[in-house]
């Protein structure tokens, strides 16, 4: 008997979202994250991270070059 998949979210979007969460626990613990390692949060994951480095303040006007 073959199981035949079922659609759901995929192992990229899951990992996405664990990663994302470990971003915002970092930023909420106060954890000083240099303005590089967040440019590669958004290169990476793009306007979710965005999103979240924003909430947190740690937001820089350079980053509104990364695409």
């Amino acid at each position: 008997m073959v199981k035949k998949a079922e659609p759901g979210i995929s192992r990229a979007e899951r990992i996405a979202d664990v990663s994302l969460e470990r971003l915002e626990k970092q930023l909420e613990s106060g954890v000083n994250i240099s303005s590089a390692v967040l440019a590669q949060w958004i290169k990476r994951y793009g306007d979710s991270a965005r999103r979240i480095i924003k909430k947190h303040h740690c937001y820089r006007e350079a980053f509104d070059r990364i695409k």
